[in-house]
Protein backbone atom coordinates (compact mmCIF):
# COMPACT_ATOMS: atom_id res chain seq x y z
CA UNK A 1 0.00 0.00 0.00
CA UNK A 2 1.72 3.62 -0.81
CA UNK A 3 2.34 5.91 1.97
CA UNK A 4 -1.21 7.92 1.23
CA UNK A 5 -0.07 10.41 3.20
CA UNK A 6 2.75 11.11 1.63
CA UNK A 7 1.29 11.99 -2.02
CA UNK A 8 0.47 15.51 -2.56
CA UNK A 9 -1.08 15.74 -5.71
CA UNK A 10 -3.51 13.78 -7.94
CA UNK A 11 -0.44 13.56 -10.37
CA UNK A 12 1.55 11.14 -7.57
CA UNK A 13 -1.68 9.42 -6.80
CA UNK A 14 -1.54 8.60 -10.54
CA UNK A 15 2.29 7.50 -10.28
CA UNK A 16 1.10 5.29 -7.09
CA UNK A 17 -2.07 3.16 -9.10
CA UNK A 18 0.52 2.55 -12.17
CA UNK A 19 2.58 0.96 -9.83
CA UNK A 20 -0.46 -1.22 -8.24
CA UNK A 21 -2.56 -1.92 -11.60
CA UNK A 22 -2.12 -4.14 -14.10
CA UNK A 23 -1.73 -2.29 -17.63
CA UNK A 24 -4.92 -2.95 -19.39
CA UNK A 25 -6.87 -1.24 -16.67
CA UNK A 26 -4.65 1.31 -15.58
CA UNK A 27 -4.43 2.70 -19.09
CA UNK A 28 -7.97 2.70 -19.58
CA UNK A 29 -8.11 5.39 -16.93
CA UNK A 30 -5.41 7.11 -18.60
CA UNK A 31 -6.43 6.95 -22.15
CA UNK A 32 -8.10 8.89 -24.98
CA UNK A 33 -9.27 8.66 -28.31
CA UNK A 34 -7.04 8.74 -31.46
CA UNK A 35 -4.05 11.30 -30.74
CA UNK A 36 -5.44 11.92 -27.25
CA UNK A 37 -5.23 15.92 -28.30
CA UNK A 38 -8.46 16.08 -26.48
CA UNK A 39 -7.38 14.32 -23.45
CA UNK A 40 -4.23 16.86 -23.02
CA UNK A 41 -5.78 20.02 -23.43
CA UNK A 42 -8.60 19.11 -21.25
CA UNK A 43 -5.78 19.55 -18.39
CA UNK A 44 -3.54 21.97 -20.04
CA UNK A 45 -6.14 24.83 -20.90
CA UNK A 46 -6.83 25.10 -17.32
CA UNK A 47 -3.07 26.37 -16.57
CA UNK A 48 -3.64 28.97 -19.14
CA UNK A 49 -6.27 30.55 -17.02
CA UNK A 50 -4.79 32.81 -14.39
CA UNK A 51 -6.01 34.31 -10.81
CA UNK A 52 -6.08 36.88 -9.60
CA UNK A 53 -4.45 37.18 -5.81
CA UNK A 54 -5.83 39.49 -3.10
CA UNK A 55 -4.04 40.31 0.35
CA UNK A 56 -5.40 41.80 3.37
CA UNK A 57 -8.37 40.12 3.63
CA UNK A 58 -10.12 38.57 6.72
CA UNK A 59 -9.85 34.76 6.36
CA UNK A 60 -10.79 33.27 9.13
CA UNK A 61 -13.64 30.80 9.09
CA UNK A 62 -13.81 29.91 5.48
CA UNK A 63 -16.60 27.82 3.96
CA UNK A 64 -16.42 25.38 1.15
CA UNK A 65 -19.89 24.06 1.24
CA UNK A 66 -22.35 24.30 -1.35
CA UNK A 67 -25.25 22.60 -3.28
CA UNK A 68 -25.35 20.08 -5.70
CA UNK A 69 -28.77 19.74 -7.65
CA UNK A 70 -30.47 21.65 -4.08
CA UNK A 71 -28.38 19.15 -1.78
CA UNK A 72 -25.78 20.06 0.29
CA UNK A 73 -22.15 18.98 -0.31
CA UNK A 74 -18.98 19.32 1.91
CA UNK A 75 -17.44 20.94 -1.71
CA UNK A 76 -18.84 21.39 -4.95
CA UNK A 77 -17.01 17.80 -6.09
CA UNK A 78 -18.83 14.70 -7.02
CA UNK A 79 -17.52 11.20 -8.12
CA UNK A 80 -18.09 10.73 -11.68
CA UNK A 81 -19.11 7.83 -13.37
CA UNK A 82 -16.06 5.73 -14.63
CA UNK A 83 -16.49 2.23 -16.11
CA UNK A 84 -14.13 -0.22 -14.61
CA UNK A 85 -13.62 1.05 -10.85
CA UNK A 86 -13.83 -2.41 -9.70
CA UNK A 87 -10.91 -3.34 -11.55
CA UNK A 88 -8.46 -0.75 -10.36
CA UNK A 89 -9.55 -2.79 -7.26
CA UNK A 90 -11.31 -5.53 -5.76
CA UNK A 91 -14.83 -4.02 -5.28
CA UNK A 92 -13.53 -0.94 -6.43
CA UNK A 93 -16.86 0.96 -6.72
CA UNK A 94 -18.32 -0.23 -3.29
CA UNK A 95 -14.97 1.55 -2.02
CA UNK A 96 -15.58 4.72 -3.90
CA UNK A 97 -19.31 5.14 -3.05
CA UNK A 98 -18.11 4.99 0.66
CA UNK A 99 -15.40 7.41 0.47
CA UNK A 100 -17.73 9.64 -1.34
CA UNK A 101 -20.65 8.95 1.09
CA UNK A 102 -17.82 9.74 4.24
CA UNK A 103 -16.81 12.91 2.72
CA UNK A 104 -20.43 14.62 2.17
CA UNK A 105 -20.35 14.34 -1.60
CA UNK A 106 -22.13 12.98 -4.57
CA UNK A 107 -21.00 9.29 -5.76
CA UNK A 108 -22.68 8.70 -9.67
CA UNK A 109 -22.42 4.77 -10.07
CA UNK A 110 -21.62 3.87 -13.87
CA UNK A 111 -24.03 1.57 -15.90
CA UNK A 112 -20.57 -0.12 -17.08
CA UNK A 113 -19.42 -0.74 -13.63
CA UNK A 114 -17.98 -3.87 -12.13
CA UNK A 115 -19.70 -3.20 -9.03
CA UNK A 116 -23.74 -3.61 -9.35
CA UNK A 117 -26.58 -0.83 -8.57
CA UNK A 118 -27.48 -3.42 -5.79
CA UNK A 119 -24.02 -3.60 -4.83
CA UNK A 120 -23.64 0.13 -4.07
CA UNK A 121 -27.32 0.01 -2.16
CA UNK A 122 -26.15 -2.77 -0.04
CA UNK A 123 -22.80 -1.03 1.26
CA UNK A 124 -24.05 2.43 1.76
CA UNK A 125 -26.51 4.74 3.44
CA UNK A 126 -26.93 7.57 1.49
CA UNK A 127 -28.78 8.42 -1.87
CA UNK A 128 -26.36 7.93 -4.67
CA UNK A 129 -26.62 8.88 -8.67
CA UNK A 130 -26.30 6.36 -11.65
CA UNK A 131 -24.94 6.83 -15.09
CA UNK A 132 -27.60 6.14 -17.91
CA UNK A 133 -26.83 4.46 -21.53
CA UNK A 134 -29.47 4.74 -22.97
CA UNK A 135 -28.80 1.25 -25.31
CA UNK A 136 -30.62 -0.59 -28.19
CA UNK A 137 -32.91 -3.12 -25.58
CA UNK A 138 -34.88 -0.69 -24.21
CA UNK A 139 -36.73 -3.21 -22.47
CA UNK A 140 -33.18 -4.11 -19.99
CA UNK A 141 -32.93 0.05 -19.97
CA UNK A 142 -36.57 0.05 -18.41
CA UNK A 143 -36.01 -2.65 -16.28
CA UNK A 144 -32.18 -0.77 -15.62
CA UNK A 145 -34.62 2.24 -14.50
CA UNK A 146 -36.33 0.36 -12.00
CA UNK A 147 -33.84 -1.04 -10.77
CA UNK A 148 -32.14 2.25 -9.87
CA UNK A 149 -35.41 3.45 -8.47
CA UNK A 150 -35.80 0.37 -5.70
CA UNK A 151 -32.22 0.93 -5.14
CA UNK A 152 -31.40 4.64 -3.35
CA UNK A 153 -30.62 6.47 -6.74
CA UNK A 154 -31.53 9.89 -6.22
CA UNK A 155 -30.78 11.20 -9.67
CA UNK A 156 -29.91 9.60 -13.05
CA UNK A 157 -26.81 11.15 -14.91
CA UNK A 158 -28.23 10.49 -18.55
CA UNK A 159 -25.07 10.20 -21.41
CA UNK A 160 -25.45 11.48 -24.35
CA UNK A 161 -22.18 11.34 -26.21
CA UNK A 162 -21.65 7.31 -26.79
CA UNK A 163 -24.01 7.06 -29.65
CA UNK A 164 -21.03 5.49 -31.41
CA UNK A 165 -17.53 4.36 -29.09
CA UNK A 166 -14.60 6.37 -30.11
CA UNK A 167 -11.42 4.51 -30.81
CA UNK A 168 -9.16 4.12 -27.78
CA UNK A 169 -5.69 2.85 -29.15
CA UNK A 170 -4.23 1.60 -26.20
CA UNK A 171 -7.13 0.13 -24.77
CA UNK A 172 -7.13 -2.25 -28.44
CA UNK A 173 -3.11 -2.59 -28.07
CA UNK A 174 -4.17 -4.02 -24.09
CA UNK A 175 -7.00 -6.71 -24.98
CA UNK A 176 -8.63 -4.70 -22.39
CA UNK A 177 -12.02 -6.69 -21.47
CA UNK A 178 -13.75 -7.20 -18.31
CA UNK A 179 -13.59 -9.57 -17.04
CA UNK A 180 -10.34 -10.20 -18.36
CA UNK A 181 -8.89 -12.35 -20.87
CA UNK A 182 -6.70 -15.09 -19.97
CA UNK A 183 -4.07 -13.99 -22.90
CA UNK A 184 -0.36 -14.71 -22.93
CA UNK A 185 -0.54 -11.16 -22.76
CA UNK A 186 -3.17 -10.27 -20.02
CA UNK A 187 -1.89 -13.01 -18.00
CA UNK A 188 1.80 -10.95 -18.13
CA UNK A 189 0.10 -8.01 -17.50
CA UNK A 190 -1.77 -9.69 -14.17
CA UNK A 191 1.12 -11.85 -12.74
CA UNK A 192 3.64 -8.49 -12.56
CA UNK A 193 0.56 -7.11 -9.78
CA UNK A 194 0.33 -9.99 -7.02
CA UNK A 195 -0.95 -8.12 -4.78
CA UNK A 196 -3.69 -6.95 -7.35
CA UNK A 197 -4.26 -10.59 -8.55
CA UNK A 198 -4.61 -11.89 -4.40
CA UNK A 199 -7.91 -8.93 -4.06
CA UNK A 200 -9.25 -9.56 -7.08
CA UNK A 201 -9.50 -13.68 -6.16
CA UNK A 202 -11.49 -12.82 -2.79
CA UNK A 203 -14.22 -11.11 -4.76
CA UNK A 204 -16.85 -12.54 -6.66
CA UNK A 205 -17.32 -9.18 -8.78
CA UNK A 206 -15.15 -9.28 -12.24
CA UNK A 207 -17.53 -8.54 -14.58
CA UNK A 208 -20.29 -5.82 -15.61
CA UNK A 209 -22.65 -6.96 -13.17
CA UNK A 210 -25.52 -4.25 -13.98
CA UNK A 211 -25.29 -6.25 -17.30
CA UNK A 212 -24.70 -9.75 -16.60
CA UNK A 213 -27.40 -12.04 -15.65
CA UNK A 214 -29.89 -8.96 -16.78
CA UNK A 215 -30.22 -9.24 -19.98
CA UNK A 216 -32.76 -11.77 -21.75
CA UNK A 217 -31.14 -14.40 -23.61
CA UNK A 218 -27.37 -13.73 -22.72
CA UNK A 219 -25.53 -16.19 -20.71
CA UNK A 220 -22.36 -14.93 -18.84
CA UNK A 221 -19.66 -15.98 -20.59
CA UNK A 222 -17.65 -13.12 -21.92
CA UNK A 223 -17.58 -13.50 -26.02
CA UNK A 224 -21.84 -13.62 -25.55
CA UNK A 225 -21.56 -10.35 -22.93
CA UNK A 226 -19.00 -8.39 -25.36
CA UNK A 227 -20.93 -9.33 -28.71
CA UNK A 228 -24.33 -7.76 -26.85
CA UNK A 229 -22.47 -4.70 -25.19
CA UNK A 230 -20.61 -4.29 -28.54
CA UNK A 231 -24.21 -3.97 -30.26
CA UNK A 232 -26.18 -1.54 -27.84
CA UNK A 233 -24.85 1.90 -28.09
CA UNK A 234 -27.40 3.45 -30.04
CA UNK A 235 -26.53 5.54 -33.24
CA UNK A 236 -30.80 6.83 -32.85
CA UNK A 237 -30.14 8.53 -29.61
CA UNK A 238 -32.26 11.98 -29.45
CA UNK A 239 -33.63 14.67 -27.24
CA UNK A 240 -37.21 13.00 -26.65
CA UNK A 241 -35.27 10.31 -24.72
CA UNK A 242 -34.46 12.74 -22.27
CA UNK A 243 -38.00 13.20 -21.76
CA UNK A 244 -38.64 9.51 -22.03
CA UNK A 245 -36.38 8.72 -19.24
CA UNK A 246 -37.44 11.58 -16.67
CA UNK A 247 -40.79 10.12 -17.38
CA UNK A 248 -39.75 6.49 -16.37
CA UNK A 249 -37.57 7.62 -13.44
CA UNK A 250 -39.76 10.28 -12.12
CA UNK A 251 -37.03 11.95 -10.78
CA UNK A 252 -34.22 14.72 -11.35
CA UNK A 253 -32.28 13.84 -14.72
CA UNK A 254 -28.68 15.27 -15.35
CA UNK A 255 -27.74 15.07 -18.80
CA UNK A 256 -23.96 14.66 -19.49
CA UNK A 257 -21.70 15.20 -22.72
CA UNK A 258 -22.67 18.78 -23.71
CA UNK A 259 -20.10 21.07 -25.34
CA UNK A 260 -22.65 22.91 -27.60
CA UNK A 261 -24.95 25.91 -26.33
CA UNK A 262 -27.74 24.79 -28.70
CA UNK A 263 -27.13 21.44 -27.33
CA UNK A 264 -27.26 22.82 -23.49
CA UNK A 265 -30.79 24.86 -24.47
CA UNK A 266 -32.22 21.51 -26.14
CA UNK A 267 -31.66 19.32 -23.21
CA UNK A 268 -33.36 21.54 -20.61
CA UNK A 269 -36.34 22.42 -23.15
CA UNK A 270 -35.96 18.19 -23.02
CA UNK A 271 -36.55 18.21 -18.99
CA UNK A 272 -32.73 18.52 -18.34
CA UNK A 273 -32.73 19.01 -14.16
CA UNK A 274 -28.63 19.83 -14.75
CA UNK A 275 -26.48 19.84 -17.74
CA UNK A 276 -22.78 18.72 -17.55
CA UNK A 277 -20.24 19.51 -19.57
CA UNK A 278 -18.37 17.04 -20.83
CA UNK A 279 -15.93 15.55 -23.74
CA UNK A 280 -15.97 11.89 -21.92
CA UNK A 281 -12.26 12.92 -20.83
CA UNK A 282 -10.78 12.89 -24.40
CA UNK A 283 -12.44 9.69 -24.95
CA UNK A 284 -14.72 10.29 -27.50
CA UNK A 285 -14.06 12.99 -30.14
CA UNK A 286 -10.46 13.99 -30.83
CA UNK A 287 -10.04 16.91 -31.57
CA UNK A 288 -13.01 18.56 -29.24
CA UNK A 289 -12.63 21.72 -27.76
CA UNK A 290 -11.55 21.42 -23.85
CA UNK A 291 -14.53 21.72 -21.25
CA UNK A 292 -13.37 24.84 -19.49
CA UNK A 293 -12.75 26.67 -22.91
CA UNK A 294 -16.53 25.82 -24.06
CA UNK A 295 -17.96 26.33 -20.22
CA UNK A 296 -18.65 30.22 -20.66
CA UNK A 297 -20.67 29.50 -23.59
CA UNK A 298 -22.85 27.04 -21.90
CA UNK A 299 -23.14 28.99 -19.10
CA UNK A 300 -24.36 31.68 -21.28
CA UNK A 301 -26.62 29.57 -22.97
CA UNK A 302 -28.25 28.02 -20.18
CA UNK A 303 -26.97 29.04 -16.78
CA UNK A 304 -30.04 31.42 -15.41
CA UNK A 305 -32.64 28.28 -16.63
CA UNK A 306 -30.68 25.18 -14.83
CA UNK A 307 -27.40 24.15 -12.58
CA UNK A 308 -24.51 23.65 -15.07
CA UNK A 309 -21.37 20.87 -13.80
CA UNK A 310 -18.38 20.25 -15.53
CA UNK A 311 -16.34 17.50 -15.93
CA UNK A 312 -13.10 16.35 -18.05
CA UNK A 313 -9.60 17.94 -16.96
CA UNK A 314 -10.04 18.31 -13.35
CA UNK A 315 -6.96 17.00 -11.68
CA UNK A 316 -6.23 19.90 -8.92
CA UNK A 317 -8.42 22.30 -6.32
CA UNK A 318 -7.23 25.01 -8.33
CA UNK A 319 -8.92 23.44 -11.38
CA UNK A 320 -12.49 23.59 -9.39
CA UNK A 321 -12.39 27.21 -8.48
CA UNK A 322 -11.34 28.00 -11.95
CA UNK A 323 -14.91 26.00 -13.10
CA UNK A 324 -16.65 27.62 -10.59
CA UNK A 325 -15.39 31.11 -11.06
CA UNK A 326 -16.87 30.82 -14.74
CA UNK A 327 -20.20 29.79 -13.57
CA UNK A 328 -20.15 26.15 -12.90
CA UNK A 329 -22.21 24.90 -9.98
CA UNK A 330 -20.21 21.78 -9.06
CA UNK A 331 -17.52 19.54 -11.13
CA UNK A 332 -17.18 15.80 -11.40
CA UNK A 333 -13.86 14.17 -10.89
CA UNK A 334 -13.41 10.87 -12.69
CA UNK A 335 -9.46 9.92 -13.21
CA UNK A 336 -8.43 11.24 -10.21
CA UNK A 337 -10.57 8.92 -8.09
CA UNK A 338 -10.00 5.73 -10.67
CA UNK A 339 -6.17 6.40 -9.15
CA UNK A 340 -7.40 6.83 -5.92
CA UNK A 341 -8.56 3.42 -6.34
CA UNK A 342 -5.82 2.23 -8.05
CA UNK A 343 -3.17 3.23 -5.02
CA UNK A 344 -5.24 2.57 -2.10
CA UNK A 345 -8.77 1.51 -2.71
CA UNK A 346 -11.51 3.67 -0.40
CA UNK A 347 -8.54 5.14 1.74
CA UNK A 348 -6.77 6.35 -1.71
CA UNK A 349 -9.77 8.02 -2.68
CA UNK A 350 -10.90 9.80 0.57
CA UNK A 351 -6.82 11.06 -0.13
CA UNK A 352 -8.04 12.30 -3.53
CA UNK A 353 -10.49 14.01 -2.32
CA UNK A 354 -8.20 15.73 0.61
CA UNK A 355 -5.75 17.09 -1.89
CA UNK A 356 -8.32 18.71 -4.01
CA UNK A 357 -10.39 19.74 -0.91
CA UNK A 358 -7.00 21.59 0.79
CA UNK A 359 -6.04 23.06 -2.68
CA UNK A 360 -9.68 24.50 -3.41
CA UNK A 361 -9.29 25.82 -0.32
CA UNK A 362 -5.89 27.67 0.05
CA UNK A 363 -6.43 28.89 -3.58
CA UNK A 364 -9.69 30.48 -2.84
CA UNK A 365 -7.87 32.22 0.37
CA UNK A 366 -5.09 33.63 -1.51
CA UNK A 367 -8.12 34.79 -4.35
CA UNK A 368 -9.15 36.70 -1.27
CA UNK A 369 -12.59 34.85 -0.24
CA UNK A 370 -13.93 32.80 2.36
CA UNK A 371 -16.87 31.56 1.42
CA UNK A 372 -17.28 29.12 -2.11
CA UNK A 373 -20.28 30.98 -2.96
CA UNK A 374 -18.51 34.05 -3.45
CA UNK A 375 -16.03 32.72 -6.11
CA UNK A 376 -16.48 34.46 -9.68
CA UNK A 377 -15.26 36.02 -12.40
CA UNK A 378 -13.88 38.70 -10.63
CA UNK A 379 -11.09 36.42 -9.34
CA UNK A 380 -9.85 35.57 -12.83
CA UNK A 381 -6.72 37.80 -13.78
CA UNK A 382 -6.49 36.83 -17.00
CA UNK A 383 -7.05 34.05 -19.67
CA UNK A 384 -4.83 33.05 -22.87
CA UNK A 385 -7.98 31.00 -24.33
CA UNK A 386 -8.11 31.68 -27.50
CA UNK A 387 -11.80 32.96 -28.51
CA UNK A 388 -14.33 30.40 -30.23
CA UNK A 389 -13.88 30.46 -33.80
CA UNK A 390 -10.76 32.86 -33.59
CA UNK A 391 -9.45 33.55 -37.08
CA UNK A 392 -6.04 31.83 -37.65
CA UNK A 393 -2.62 33.67 -38.13
CA UNK A 394 -0.08 33.14 -40.27
CA UNK A 395 3.55 32.51 -39.09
Amino acid sequence: MAALDKILTVDEMKTAARRRVPKMFFEYADTGSYTESTYRENESDFGKIKLRQKVAVNLEGRNLKSTMLGKPVTMPVAIAPAATGGMQIADGEIKAARAAEKYGIPFTLSTMSVCSIEDIAENTTAPFWFQLYVMRDRAFIERLIDRAKAAKVSALVLTMDLQILGQRHKDIHNGLSTPPKFDAYSVWQMIQHPLWCLQMLQTKRHSFRNIVGHVDGRGHDLASLSEWTASQFDPTLNWADVKWVKERFGGPVIVKGVLDPDDAIAAVDNGADAVIVSNHGGRQLDGAPSTIRVLPEIIDAIGHRTEVFLDSGIRSGQDVLKALAYGAKGTFIGRPMLYGLGAGGEAGVTRVLDIIAKELDITMALCGERDILNVGLHNIYSNDLPPRNAPATNR
